[in-house]
């Protein structure tokens, strides 16, 4: 019996040294494992690059938020441009009130052409005859007045239009009244050789009736002066416009084409409009103030 107690014992004795050898096992394997982690991780330096690669690399998710962003329209940074007062005036709302609240006539002092607009760009649609009386609503632009014509709004050359009925000249009185192309050149003045008959018989009419005018222009190096066959005759003031009257009275025996005085313009081709307003061109000579310009044919 007492063998068996000790042989108890001693397994029970056997048991805590087992563990004492399992332990520092344990322990060594534990270590490794933290050795081996120490050595597989990345250093801080790694790490940092790492974080900032992140942050400059955007994710799928974050591409997605901005591809999804809503596109700004830029309309409303632009001005709205606003109607100039020949578009207003041109309006057709605007045209039937002033149809409407016209009442008044005027007459017609030569034939008139009419135009479906006050602009350059306009296009004639008839002809006023000369002592016409005519219903105007008072409205210009751009050099014409409107007039109202079997109830249209109409256009026609300003300046051609009064109040009272013009006196009619018989054929005598106005073959009388227009300057006779003719006489001689006293002055001394002359133009140039190789320019046209024409502005020839011009310069010699002009001088012979104003031998006060003793400045003449011919050859240029440009356009139809180049071509000789327009003079600029150098005058300003009321005689230019005696002198331009005079040449417009007998454009027919002088070969005239057209006329340009005080920007303002006489043509042949458009000659029921009488002087037409001209645009500004920036200067008293662009703007024929200083001359008249004639071009013949």
């Amino acid at each position: 019996m007492a063998d068996h107690r000790h042989k108890r014992d001693a397994d029970a004795r056997r048991k805590p040294r087992a563990a004492f050898v399992a332990a520092p096992i344990a322990l060594l394997a534990t270590a490794g494992a933290v050795t081996l982690g120490v050595v597989g991780a990345p250093s801080t330096t790694e790490l940092v690059t790492a974080n900032a690669r992140e942050a400059t690399v955007p994710s799928p998710s974050a591409d997605l938020a901005f591809e999804r962003q809503p596109i700004v329209s830029r309309s409303a940074d632009r001005i709205e441009r606003k109607p100039t007062k020949a578009e207003l005036m041109t309006s057709a709302e605007a045209t039937r009130r002033a149809v409407r609240a016209a009442d008044e006539k005027q007459w017609t002092t030569e034939a008139l052409n009419l135009w479906d607009a006050p602009g350059e760009e306009a296009t004639k649609v008839g002809v006023l005859d000369e002592l016409t009386k005519v219903l105007v609503t008072g409205r210009s632009l751009f050099g014409r007045e409107e007039v109202v014509v079997e109830g249209t709004a109409r256009w026609v050359t300003k300046g051609y239009l009064v109040a009272e009925k013009p006196e009619v000249e018989s054929a005598e009185e106005t073959a009388a009244a227009k300057p006779a192309v003719g006489g001689t050149c006293t002055n001394g003045t002359s133009v140039s050789a190789g320019v046209s008959p024409n502005v020839a018989a011009v310069h010699q009419a002009v001088c012979a009736a104003y031998p006060q005018i003793t400045s003449y222009g011919d050859f240029r190096g440009d356009g139809e002066h180049a071509q000789g066959i327009a003079l600029d005759i150098m005058v300003s003031g009321d005689l230019g416009w005696q002198i331009a009257e005079y040449l417009r009275a007998n454009y027919a025996e002088l070969g005239i084409s057209y006329l340009i005085y005080a920007q303002r313009i006489w043509s042949v081709e458009r000659s029921g409009e009488g002087w037409r307003s001209m645009e500004d061109r920036g200067s008293v000579t662009a703007n024929h103030y200083d001359h008249v310009h004639v071009t013949t044919y």
